[in-house]
């Protein structure tokens, strides 16, 4: 079974109030052959939010201490973020998922990129705080970009 944010399902849960839907990871939801999971929302955030970026590093960094996820007017979301990790991780889990597809550039769900912190659109190589914790527990993260990947291994 597959994990994939559910933005890219077409849920209306992004920062913004809209989604990234891509039309094939859908269908693998309709299937059920994968199910969506947004740790941001499972963390407790509201849609629509301020946009968030993680300070000082990337999501390894957040849960070492050594980083934050502020949004845009100050506020310090780190716990929701990492709280939102936990409680997609434990889903996740108890539904033996073997793999994700999450939302690359996400402050939570980036897997190899993310914005730098500042707003000002400059991206970073590093993982979001979600993506992680995932690869903490030794669960393999894809993006919407290269996921296809990961049906050839």
């Amino acid at each position: 079974m597959l994990g994939i944010s559910a933005c890219l399902g077409g849920i209306a849960c992004r920062y913004d109030g809209g989604s990234n839907e891509i039309t094939e990871l859908k269908h693998l939801v309709s299937a059920g052959q994968a199910i969506m999971v947004c740790p941001e929302v499972l963390g407790g955030l509201p849609t629509p939010r301020h946009p968030a970026e993680i300070q000082g590093g990337d999501g390894f960094d957040v849960w070492q201490g050594k980083a934050r996820v502020l949004d845009n007017a100050g506020n310090d979301l780190t716990e929701a973020f990492k709280q939102g990790a936990i409680k997609a991780y434990e889903e996740l889990r108890d539904l033996q998922i073997t793999g994700l597809v999450l939302k690359e550039r996400s402050p939570s769900c980036g897997s190899s990129l993310i914005y730098d912190g500042s707003f000002s659109g400059t991206r970073i190589k590093g993982a979001g705080v979600a993506t992680a914790y995932f690869n903490q527990q030794g669960l393999p993260v894809y993006s919407e970009e290269n996921w296809q990947e990961m049906r050839m291994t």
